[in-house]
């Protein structure tokens, strides 16, 4: 079993053939998959997905794209949506300051009211995380210091500084189809480095599909090409990629229920 750590999938790229989806990734030994809030406006539409199966499980959050655009978003806000069964997760939330769609004041404050949710709900929280290493180190360390909260690195495709520090402050980190690209050679020494048992795999759908279906829109049911780079980088078979991440992913996220 695989377990798809990070999709969207109330995204309009799968409207039409959400059930096709669903069912390509059970083929694909897909068996449990977490579908991410990108804002609090689109979040009853990420629950709705999440309640069409019971593989399914949501996250409450606001993009760092979307921290300006919804700055009155507080702690509490986030904790009462957090409440639901099928919210696993505070997220996704952090900095990006490649695209800075939002002002970087404005995804500070919002990446810190994010925190304070998963601290005091004890979920994980999701990070994003864009040419913003250093303030990325800086918040997670001191928030860590005022009290600890589960958290991982999504679609990591940084430095192995920023693997090492976020490990040493207990944390996670996602791997996507970015690992398969051609000239992510840095990005596999980085994730050959950094130990299975804080691995999960994830797909960031529909983005980022991995080789072969790159340029494609991506699904849940590709995560499995990740899984096979990551049993390479590790030279271990993809069965035991396939049962670590599984295990990583419901050590985290301990409120979903692991299928029998």
């Amino acid at each position: 079993m695989l377990v798809d750590s990070h999709c969207h999938l109330d995204f309009p790229q799968f409207g039409e053939d959400l059930d096709g989806v669903l069912s390509r990734a059970a083929e694909a030994g897909v068996g449990a998959m977490l579908t991410i809030s990108t804002s609090i406006g689109r979040f009853p539409g990420v629950l709705e997905v999440a309640r069409r199966s019971p593989v399914l499980y949501a996250s409450v959050g606001v993009h760092p794209h979307e921290a300006g655009a919804e700055p009155d978003v507080t702690t509490n806000d986030l904790l009462m949506r957090a409440r639901d069964p099928k919210v696993i997760g505070i997220g996704e939330t952090g900095l990006d300051y490649f695209y800075e769609h939002s002002p970087r004041e404005a995804q500070i404050a919002g990446f810190r009211r994010h925190i304070a949710a998963a601290r005091e709900t004890g979920l994980p929280l999701i990070v994003h995380t864009r040419d913003a290493d250093e303030d990325t180190v800086a918040i997670l360390a001191e928030e860590t210091g005022k009290g600890a909260f589960p958290f991982l690195i999504h679609c990591f495709s940084s430095s192995g500084w920023l693997a090492k520090e976020c490990l040493a402050l207990g944390g996670y980190i996602s791997v996507s189809g970015i690992v398969t690209f051609k000239k992510a050679e840095a990005l596999r020494e980085t994730i050959a480095e950094v130990p299975l048992d804080r691995i999960l795999v994830e797909t960031d759908a529909p983005y980022l599909a991995p080789v072969p279906y790159r340029g494609k829109t991506n699904e849940p049911a590709f995560v499995a090409y990740t899984a096979a780079a990551v049993a390479q980088l590790k030279s271990v078979d993809e069965d035991a990629v396939a049962r670590q991440t599984t295990d990583n992913f419901f050590r985290l996220f301990s409120k979903a229920s692991r299928p029998q």
